[in-house]
């Protein structure tokens, strides 16, 4: 046998040897796929105040007053009203956690106070702390109601010359001051979930 014949002939070997494995190795183990599925439904988020979606909402004293007595409902010492923030988070799968802000807030009359759980502020930016809060995901009831009363006390103070005093103010405010008014902001973020 010739030299050339010789290295063919071994090359066939090895190479039916090198196939031989080859298939010997794909014959020799079990392979099973096992196919599936990944979903998850994503919570919904829904969050409104005073039934909008915005959340700047401008409040006028002047509406929410009935006194008969004041001409083009402008207010006065002697009257006073109440506003509700309605915070709701109905049709939300996750917790809120609501902040409520003043901003804007320009000449309010001195002797004007508000009233908010009970509790009397001088200034309604005070409030916005108190005002703040949870809406649970598991809640029953997702809205909340931020009941805010005001006055503007006909006569200020508890003696003689406090009452003076504060009269002269009253009086110094309705000169110079045509229109008091604030933005309120009421912010919600989702409530971070435990582990």
């Amino acid at each position: 046998m010739s030299k050339k014949k010789k290295i063919i002939a071994v090359t066939a070997i090895l190479l039916a040897i090198f196939v031989s494995f080859l298939g010997g190795k794909t014959f020799s183990k079990y392979v099973t796929e096992v196919n599936g599925v990944g979903n998850a439904e994503i919570a919904s988020w829904n969050f409104k105040v005073n039934e909008n979606e915005e959340e700047i909402q401008t409040i006028k004293l002047a509406s929410t007053i009935n006194n008969e007595t004041l001409v083009n409902n402008k207010i006065a010492p002697g009257t006073n009203g109440s506003f509700t923030i309605k915070v709701d988070g109905t049709g939300s799968d996750v917790g809120i956690n609501y902040t409520v802000n003043v901003q804007n807030e320009t000449q309010k009359p001195q002797n004007l106070i508000y009233t908010y759980n009970g509790k009397t502020y001088n200034n309604i930016s005070e409030i916005a702390k108190d005002a703040s809060g949870i809406i649970n995901a598991n809640d029953e009831n997702k809205v909340k109601e931020i009941k805010i009363d005001w006055s503007w006390n006909y006569e200020t103070g508890s003696t003689e010359k406090e009452k003076i005093a504060n009269n002269k103010q009253d009086t110094i405010d309705a000169k110079t001051i045509t229109d008091y008014s604030f933005d309120i902001i009421v912010t919600g973020i989702q409530v971070i979930p435990n582990a």
